[in-house]
């Protein structure tokens, strides 16, 4: 049963999502700043599906839903089958999780205390997934493979805390009526799957939308739908051959990993960088960001994982050295995605905190990425990883 759970999460696609990514940023950011600026705004903003819901809505709201489904899907699986199993498995990359995330709020704190800009507290505490995946690949061969396990966990935890935050912090004036209907209609899930032992896609997806819907009109923000539809989802199989989250995941992991990721990302980094985007009017926005990022989480990392380990509340993998874990620690400050999206939620409506947080996310990636290549050849010239 493990064996064949484990198989469902082939990665060795996040390469070329990485690839995708880079490419999407290099292509809006070029747009954003040419003369074509202005079909870039229009398509994305001022062409709606219905009513007032934009089509950058319709990704940051409703394809984003689908990337934290089968988000939830992977930490689900985890939790019950994979590296987050059991405390023993769990305790050593949860606990450096809530380090880096820890960290990273205390240090964008410590910057815009007090000031309006405190609600982006949440924007330094995400790992990219796709990126970190991505560099771990493109230096397997440096590597020890006990880190890709290590840094998936890691990382998935931190996409739990993000989307938690997501749905909570961000989230405006709760509609009960519409929040009781979502409710309703994730009972109607969970008693599918439990009682029933229903194992139909269509049934779920069409319940899932459902669920969104609710979601979104109830003023939580609407990709917190997709967690929930996660939790609903049968896990094991009772007639299949594979559980209904094994089809789902083959039916949307592709379309997530080559579409809707790069797509956000080609709707969500076009910055026009001019005068109107001058970091240095923002500079606590710009050190919170950045130093949380780059200090904050290998900082948070490192610390709780050798505290905790110091008094015996986890322990770290055998197979790990320090030097790994501090590998680790790099390749998580890798925001974007996440980052960028949380941006979105932090400062909605005020389209230059946007940007502004944008360019501080494509900055400390940027830099993220050279600091961990950097790392990652220097020890391994010094055969200390």
């Amino acid at each position: 049963m493990i064996k064949k759970h484990k198989k469902l999460f082939n990665i060795e696609i996040e390469p070329i999502t990485s690839i995708l990514l880079i490419l999407a940023t290099i292509i809006a950011l070029y747009i954003c700043n040419s003369p074509y600026k202005y079909l870039y705004d229009n398509f994305f903003y001022n062409t709606y599906i219905v009513n007032d819901f934009s089509l950058h809505s319709f990704v940051n709201d409703f394809l984003m839903s689908i990337f934290f489904l089968l988000a939830g899907l992977e930490i689900k699986e985890e939790v019950l089958f994979g590296s987050l199993s059991s405390f023993k498995k769990a305790s050593f990359p949860v606990i450096a999780s809530i380090g880096g995330v820890i960290m990273p709020a205390i240090i964008f704190t410590y910057f815009n205390l007090n000031t309006k800009y405190i609600s982006g507290i949440c924007i330094p505490i995400s790992t990219d997934i796709a990126f970190s995946m991505g560099i771990y690949f493109l230096f397997s061969k440096y590597l020890n493979p006990s880190i890709k396990m290590f840094l998936l966990s890691l990382a998935v935890v931190d996409d739990l805390v993000s989307i938690l935050l997501i749905g909570t912090v961000y989230s405006s004036k709760i509609n009960l009526s519409f929040f009781i209907l979502a409710l309703v209609c994730l009972f109607i899930i969970c008693i599918g799957n439990k009682i029933f032992k229903i194992e139909s896609v269509l049934y779920y997806l069409i319940l899932g939308v459902c669920l969104w819907y609710f979601i979104h009109l109830s003023g939580i923000h609407s990709t917190l739908s997709g967690i929930l539809l996660a939790i609903g989802i049968p896990t094991t199989s009772y007639k299949r051959k594979y559980s209904t989250s094994h089809y789902i995941i083959k039916y949307f992991k592709i379309f997530n990993s080559l579409i809707i990721i790069p797509l956000f990302a080609f709707s969500n980094t076009g910055v026009s960088i001019d005068s109107n985007l001058n970091l240095a009017k923002y500079p606590t926005i710009f050190l919170g960001i950045y130093l949380g990022l780059l200090i904050g989480k290998p900082l948070g990392i490192m610390l709780f994982t050798y505290m905790s380990n110091l008094i015996g509340l986890s322990k770290k993998p055998k197979e790990l050295n320090w030097t790994c874990v501090f590998i680790v620690s790099l390749i998580s400050s890798i925001g974007f995605t996440m980052s960028i999206f949380v941006s979105e939620v932090a400062f909605m409506g005020n389209t230059e905190l946007i940007g502004i947080a944008r360019i501080c996310i494509l900055i400390s990636s940027l830099t993220s990425i050279i600091l961990s290549s950097l790392c990652i050849k220097t020890f391994k010239e010094l055969h200390i990883i």
